[in-house]
């Protein structure tokens, strides 16, 4: 099939290079020339492992290709999928000014049939606004071509996006129109095969179904956080609570692991889209609310446990600190909590060196102005004369590093373990004070 996405983030990338292995023909659209110039160049804008090498082996089979050329992009896909930004207003509401100017230029192109696919994270009720703004555009043209709108939201984990395009556990797909559905049920074949898991519903059911997974998603992250705070107070282990309740299959064990709380691009944003949408149609989100509170709060804990610690004036105290993307295998700082714990120990004086496997580049440029904050090529490079070690991502190489090297780098062995990787039993024989999430012991008599 002759498919054009839109936009070549996160989404639409990914989107058009895993249809392309299929052996569509596929055209990407952006209207960022120095991004199409690096996709054109054999670079990817965007840290994900696997990417490269599909898109590099669609772009030499000729199924891949980039372009700011909007007549050509529009002219070439049957199927158009929208997977444009949608970053959040000031009021939490989803921006669709780029979803609704990406419907206008299609309407001012089109010449024939056209299934245009909303890809980007979208509230409930967008695609009649997509619908309208095309069908204005081609009366204006005086033109009668045909097209259907449908909602095809993307359930992609940063990280691991080729795998679960290429194997999806669902895939959601809403439409009124006979004819899209039968073509988006072929584009989607090759990755059903083995059992269908494609699910057809109606559209508004399907741009809420989007908002509901990641909600439930955050939920449960906020949740366990709570707990874990809770699990301090009163001697408890997160950890052994988390593998007693993951254990009952109607809980399972994902998303339950307590933390330094969530961030990306899309958690923080769903969720606060969510809630305004509730607020729009008079529904107050009470839960939801909650969850957003709980996360911000959580961001900060491990603050909180540095100054418990060293006390509220850190000035001449340095920090190494491990991990800055909001979650492993991405460069992605988008509400990452590295940011907010940064920005409050740095105000109380310290000076932190950090490491990431991935995102220096993009720590640099968005911590360029915020003072004593140096980064490190390598990780143990981090510990030289730091007072304590704060690790608030969880990459595999932070999982068993060398902790005869951090007691001896460190002007004190002192570990603030923001994602719970080490055991405390190990850290005590180790003679390695760790502050761990939700691990603590309360006093005996408690």
């Amino acid at each position: 099939m002759k498919v054009t996405t839109i936009g070549t983030g996160y989404v639409g990338l990914v989107t058009g290079a895993c249809l392309a292995e299929m052996g569509n023909h596929v055209v990407c659209l952006d209207v960022n020339a120095d991004k199409i110039r690096v996709l054109n160049e054999g670079g990817i804008p965007i840290h994900e492992p696997g990417l490269d090498a599909v898109v590099k082996r669609n772009v030499e089979a000729g199924r891949l290709q980039f372009t700011t050329d909007v007549d050509k992009a529009v002219n070439h896909g049957t199927i158009l999928f929208i997977a444009v930004g949608t970053p959040p207003g000031e009021d939490g509401s989803a921006d669709l000014q780029y979803v609704l100017a990406a419907a206008r230029s299609i309407g001012e192109r089109m010449t024939d049939y056209k299934v245009i696919v909303d890809k980007s994270t979208v509230p409930v009720g967008t695609a009649d606004k997509v619908r309208a703004t095309i069908a204005d555009a081609l009366a204006k043209r005086g033109s009668d071509a045909h097209f259907a709108v449908v909602s095809n939201p993307e359930f992609l984990k940063e990280g691991a996006a080729i795998e679960d395009f290429m194997k999806p556990d669902r895939i959601v797909v809403g439409s009124d129109d006979e004819q899209a559905t039968l073509m988006m049920r072929a584009l989607y074949a090759p990755f059903t095969r083995s059992h269908d898991r494609l699910f057809v519903m109606d559209v508004r059911s399907a741009e809420f179904t989007k908002y509901a997974a990641n909600a439930m998603l955050a939920t449960r992250i906020s949740f366990m956080n709570e707990l874990a705070l809770l699990a301090e107070k009163v001697g408890a282990d997160i950890e052994l609570v988390r593998r007693g309740i993951g254990s009952d299959p109607r809980i399972g064990y994902q998303f339950l692991y307590a933390g330094a709380g969530y961030g990306g691009s899309c958690f923080p944003k769903d969720v606060k889209a969510l809630v305004r949408t509730g607020t729009e149609h008079g529904q107050s989100l009470f839960v939801l609310n909650a969850v957003e509170e709980a996360n911000e709060r959580q961001k900060r804990v491990l603050v909180d446990k540095v100054v418990a610690r060293f006390g509220e004036d850190l000035a001449g105290k340095r920090f190494a600190l491990w991990g800055l993307a909001f979650k492993p295998n991405t460069d992605d700082m988008r509400e990452a909590p590295a940011l907010v714990i940064i920005e409050e120990l740095v105000k109380r004086g310290a000076a932190i060196a950090a490491y990431d496997p991935v995102a220096m580049s993009e720590a640099s440029r968005l911590l360029a102005q915020t003072p004593g904050v140096s980064f490190c090529e390598r990780a143990e490079h981090a510990l030289a004369d730091s007072d304590a070690l704060i690790i608030v991502t969880e990459w595999k190489e932070f999982r068993t590093p060398d902790f005869d090297r951090i007691k001896s780098e460190l002007k004190q062995p002192v570990i603030f373990d923001g994602r719970n990787l080490y055991e405390p039993a190990l850290m005590k024989t180790l003679g390695i004070e760790h502050h761990a999430i939700g691990r603590g012991h309360a006093p005996q008599g408690v």
